[in-house]
Parts: structure tokens; sequence; C-alpha cells
């Protein structure tokens, strides 16, 4: 571990202004977001109608969603109430590495529901033989390896970074852009790594998910009634929404932005991704799904009854 003579680092925050709004606003968006996404979970484990592949995956998208943003929103408000925005330098590298590692498991995740929605449409006859529980499992257990072989290289890199006089963060939460600026290191190794594997990430989940849903509309326009293409329509909006957001904001923050606008376009990239959007999700997907919506009420009405007993 080469970390010169800083052993801990100084988050500055978001902005100086409005600490108090903010810190109830993500107080109130982590608390909304961690019960949505528990919900989720909880009604694919006990409701039998939310059993299929693509609950499946939404199961795990929750649980990587909690994970991310518990990762990085409660210590921000724990430095926030407390006014101590210390962390230390091994915790803001484990910090830094489940951050990044639930990041990345997000968008191979989501290139592989979007493969499900494929068979799903296009494949009708054959998805539950496609779309297997050992099939699903497999795709889930290779999205993290996949993130685990892109994360751990630049993490390894990292450790081997210098700081030497300055410790400041200008960041909300450890990340590895803030961190790279203020080293003392050559830093050109790490960000070409950084760059490549963030390309390689965004560029082969990207291609999956466009050439899933290329074959879907292709196949939509296919069907007789208009009926049919609502059908299949609303089996993915959901699914496209989460997408749109999520690819949308990596690709914004990759428009080489002026240095000036740099730095406060990475934290609100980071407060969508880590607060925003996890926040968003549950209700994305329930907003006009009608099985989960009758699971939710049906989970009330036993629990109602279990109440009264």
């Amino acid at each position: 571990m080469r970390n010169g003579t800083v052993t801990t680092f100084i988050l500055a925050g978001l902005t100086d202004e409005l600490q108090v709004v903010i810190f109830i606003f993500l107080l109130f968006t982590y608390m909304l977001s961690v019960t949505g996404n528990l919900t989720m979970i909880t009604l694919t484990f006990v409701d039998s109608h939310l059993k299929t592949p693509m609950y499946f995956f939404l199961k795990n998208f929750s649980f990587l969603e909690i994970s991310f943003t518990s990762a990085c929103i409660p210590r921000y408000l724990y430095n926030t109430a407390t006014g101590d925005k210390v962390i230390t330098y091994n915790a803001c590298f484990i910090q830094v590495f489940f951050t990044d590692l639930c990041g990345a498991t997000e968008f191979f995740l989501l290139a592989a529901m979007s493969y499900d929605r494929y068979v799903a449409i296009c494949k009708p006859l054959h998805y539950v033989t496609i779309m297997s529980s050992r099939v699903c499992r497999i795709l889930v257990i290779c999205c993290w390896l996949a993130s685990l072989c892109v994360i751990i290289p630049l993490v390894s890199l990292g450790l081997n970074l210098e700081f030497c006089d300055s410790n400041v963060l200008n960041h909300f939460t450890c990340d590895a852009l803030p961190l790279v600026k203020i080293s003392c290191s050559d830093t050109w190794i790490v960000e070409q790594t950084v760059i490549i594997c963030a390309g390689m990430t965004l560029n082969m989940t990207l291609t999956c998910v466009v050439l899933s849903y290329g074959s879907i509309i292709r196949t939509m326009f296919r069907f007789p009634s208009v009926q049919q293409r609502k059908k299949a329509f609303l089996t993915c909006y959901s699914h496209l929404i989460v997408v749109s957001i999520t690819y949308g904001a990596c690709i914004f923050i990759y428009m080489n932005p002026t240095a000036k606008e740099e730095v406060t376009i990475n934290k609100a990239v980071s407060l969508l991704f880590s607060s925003i959007s996890p926040t968003l999700n549950p209700f994305i997907y329930t907003l006009r799904n009608n099985q989960v919506k009758k699971a939710f009420k049906d989970s009330l009405k036993r629990f109602a009854l279990l109440s009264t007993k």
C-alpha cells in the first residue's frame, strides 16, 4: 500500500449551502429506496405469480440498488449530521470497491434483463426452456464475475497511487475521479485503464441492449393487432425507462465537459445513481405492472388478516 503521508481523506460534500435541505432529501430518498426495493424483493419471494425469470432478475436488481445506495448515502448522512467529514484510507477504497462493483454489475444485469425480454417476445414458445432457473442463476453469477473482472484491476492500480499533500476529495463519496485528481503519482495508466474498462463495460452491455430491443421492435411490428403490440410494449417499457436513465447519465458524463463543469457533473451523476435512481426504479417497475400491484394488495390483505387474529 503506497499512500505517502496521507492516512485519511476529507470529503468536501455536495455543497456548503442548503445542508439541512439536502440532508432531509437524501434521508427521505434513501429510506424510500430501501423500503421500495425491499418490498419488491419480499413480493417475489412470497407471491407465486412472481416466480418468473423477469421477476428473478428484478429481485436481483433491487438487491443491487439497496447495496449500491447503502454503500455511499449513509456515510454522507453521517458526515453531514456530525460534521465529521474524515474517512480513513482503507474505508475510502472499500467504498470505491463496493460502489463500483454494484454499479458495474447493474449494467451487466440490465443487459441480461434485455435478453430476457427478447426471448419472452421474440421466442415465446421456447421462453420457459431457454430462460430456465439454472440459466437465470448462471446469468446473474456471470454479471457479478464480469464486474469483478472489471473492478479488481482498477482498484489494484488505485491502491498503488501515492497521496502526499492534499487529502480533500471534492465529492460527497469516495470516487475514482477525485482520488486520481489529488494523487501525486503518475496517473496516466490509471486514467487509461478507467477509460478502457468503463468503455468496454458500456459498449458491451449497451450493444446487448440495443440488439435485444432492435429484435423486439421488429417482432412487435409483425404482430397483426394493435392490442398485441401494446401488450408486448408494456412488458418492456419499465425496463426501457431504467435503461435510458442509467445509460443516458453515463453517456452524458463522457461528453468532455469543461474543467469547471466536470466536478459538478460528476457529483450530479453520482447523486443520480446513488440516490434518485434507486428510489425511482421500484415505482417505475410497478407503475403499470398489474401483477406486482395485485401481489402487493394480496400481501397487505394477508398481513391484515394475520394481525386481526
